[in-house]
């Protein structure tokens, strides 16, 4: 060991280079315990194939009698079983949601001079199988850096701007997309060039039989212009770990290790993915032949898309909001809010165009909403950008694009009931950072915070649909209709305030009026699939409440009392607004917490006052007895004195 690398403080924390996973609660622990740690030979259980390469059955396989006694001294501590590594990546139900993981940290190290992330299909050498590579620019790992980067729950990132927080995302996602992963780093630190290579394969933790996540790596000190190796331990551990990473990486010779480093430059970090995942059928998961510069999730492109043919259903699968789904490009396009000025995201050689779903929406109109915060009692202001997509009303997509920290995590997220028309083609956006992700960061928590922003998002598209659905072609919204006045009880005559569209059908009218009707109208107290089935109408053709909007002064139609009769309760109960209900519903939801809340301050203030009643009695106790003692005291003075 050279004097330059005794000085270094890191070789005090790291004595050897052979990293084992661990869960120890050592406050100044970064969650790696870095032992010596034999890699054992195949064993009975396991020395086996791979029996599924589906990531859903790769979890499937027998644990075999843990190895492990603790030395003598030495406690006992909490391990980590290779099956963990598969069993924490179920979390991502969705290959573009670990992929996001991925990217996530490349543009975290904008803040580090990253300018860009490279995603792209490339080879494994060994057996010509397709590879995935993520490559940035950004400032790179370090020694530590990398070990902290394996470790499990660990994360330096702790600004508000960064996306990560857990210290779980790059092993999910990494595991979630394929069965192994190596990583190359180089980074400057202290006037000290480092590179680095890290290892974390599931393959060799499971074909050799490991009972405990071991992850090798090789550290290199690159400062005087070639590469020497960092040896924390001895010799024959460095050499282990390099052995194992050319057994089991694509690669099988040193030099060919190192020449990955040549395209990184000064400073980055590159991850290649390989042994990847395969559907159900064999197949691998991720598509790169149908589309040169696109990766397809070969599963969700093809869903769907059969015996379907239909004009409205090929214009929808074209929509972007249909795309994210199978397309990566389609995905990546609107996944961060803001554009980058300096950062391009490269999918296959060829630059992702960012969207921004609300610079595209027509009438688009700014809600601000205020949400209390239970932590601080504070209201945050958050803009939301409503307004119809540009295919409306041809298309009904709806739903919210909901972002944190600029990171998309609800796409097109529907928050009105299926079969209301209302809201067709209302599209929004916001950014919510009073809220917490989930885990893979494809939803959020279920708290209250989370059900009032869904109530106020049904609000805000119930209050614009109202003043805005006439601008694309629905009807005016009319929340007080006109009533009709029959002359006598016989009903001849009905004069009529508004006109009623050529063809509505009204219940309560004779059936020879019925058939002068067309047949393209509604019909009033049937089920919306019934009508529409009846009439050829689709869901958005109306937005009128109640069937008396618009009847002409021409038609006048002779009514019998009981049929007026009807008209006029069915006219009543019509023109109660749905939306007005909803509204009700909302304040009638905050005002159910706010009593809530109240309920809670007050039970916590009669705990208070029953603390300080039982404090008085017990005082009024200590009072008692010491006037009773002294009175006893003053009784027996006297007796003595007699």
């Amino acid at each position: 060991m050279s004097p330059k690398q005794e000085k270094e403080p890191i070789q005090e924390k790291e004595p050897i280079n052979l990293v084992e996973i661990d869960s120890s609660d050592d406050e100044d622990d970064v969650g790696v315990q870095v032992q010596t740690v034999a890699v054992n030979p195949p064993s009975a259980s396991g020395n086996q194939t791979l029996e599924s390469r589906s990531f859903w059955k790769a979890g499937d396989f027998n644990i075999g009698p843990t190895k492990f006694t603790p030395a003598q001294g030495q406690l006992e501590h909490a391990r980590v079983h290779p099956k963990f590594l598969h069993s924490n990546a179920t979390s991502h139900k969705w290959a573009f949601g670990a992929i996001a993981e991925l990217l996530d940290n490349a543009v975290d190290e904008i803040c580090n001079g990253a300018t860009f992330v490279k995603v792209d299909r490339i080879y494994n050498v060994k057996d010509n199988s397709p590879a995935l590579l993520f490559q940035d620019d950004g400032g790179g790992m370090d020694t530590e850096g990398i070990r902290k980067c394996m470790s499990l729950g660990y994360s330096s990132k702790k600004a508000n701007t960064t996306i990560g927080q857990y210290g779980n995302g790059f092993k999910t996602s990494t595991m979630r997309l394929g069965a192994d992963v190596i990583v190359f780093s180089r980074a400057s630190n202290r006037g000290r060039v480092t590179q680095s290579v890290g290892l974390l394969s599931y393959t060799f933790l499971r074909r050799t039989g490991q009972d405990d996540v071991i992850v090798p790596m090789v550290d290199f000190d690159i400062s005087n212009h070639w590469a020497e190796p960092i040896i924390y331990g001895s010799q024959d551990d460095w050499s282990t770990n390099l052995e194992t990473i050319l057994e089991w990486s694509p690669f099988a010779s040193k030099d060919e290790l190192m020449l990955q480093f040549e395209d990184i430059g000064a400073h980055g970090t590159k991850v290649i993915i390989f042994n990847l995942w395969l559907n159900d059928e064999g197949i691998f998961e991720l598509n790169f032949d149908g589309d040169e510069e696109d990766i397809m999730l070969r599963d969700e492109a093809n869903r769907g898309s059969l015996s379907k043919t239909h004009k409205k259903v090929l214009e929808l699968q074209s929509h972007i909001s249909h795309r994210i789904r199978y397309s990566l490009r389609a995905y990546v396009s609107i996944l961060y809010l803001t554009k980058f000025t300096k950062f391009r995201i490269i999918l296959r050689g060829k630059p992702v165009e960012q969207h921004n779903i609300g610079d595209e929406l027509k009438y688009p109109k700014v809600v601000i909403y205020r949400p209390q915060l239970a932590a601080t009692s504070k209201e945050v202001p958050v803009e939301t950008t409503i307004g119809f997509i540009k295919e409306a009303p041809a298309l009904g997509v709806n739903g919210f694009n909901v972002y944190h920290k600029n990171r998309l995590i609800r796409p097109f997220w529907k928050v009105t009931s299926d079969g209301n028309s209302q809201g067709n083609g209302v599209v929004g956006v916001l950014e919510a950072n009073f809220m917490e992700p989930a885990h893979d960061k494809q939803d959020f928590e279920r708290s209250s915070l989370f059900i009032r922003l869904e109530m106020r998002l049904k609000q805000m598209v119930a209050e614009y649909w109202r003043g805005h659905c006439h601008l694309v072609g629905h009807r005016p919204y009319n929340s007080n209709p006109s009533r009709i006045h029959v002359q006598s009880p016989v009903g001849h005559m009905a004069n009529v305030q508004k006109q009623l569209p050529i063809g509505d059908h009204v219940i309560g009218l004779p059936g020879n009026v019925q058939n002068k009707t067309r047949r393209d109208h509604p019909i009033i107290g049937l089920p919306a699939e019934l009508g529409q089935e009846l009439t050829g109408t689709q869901p958005g053709d109306h937005c009128r409440t109640s069937f008396l909007d618009g009847m002409p002064a021409a038609q006048l139609i002779d009514l019998s009392a009981e049929s007026a009769q009807e008209v006029r309760s069915v006219d009543s109960i019509t023109s109660t607004s749905i939306d007005r209900i909803c509204e009700e519903n909302i304040h009638l939801f905050m005002r159910c917490e706010e009593h809530v809340q109240k309920e809670n301050e007050l039970r916590k203030t009669i705990e208070a006052l029953e603390n300080q009643v039982e404090e008085t009695k017990r005082k009024c106790a200590q009072l008692s007895a010491h006037l009773e003692s002294r009175k006893k005291r003053k009784v027996m003075q006297q007796i003595e004195e007699v």
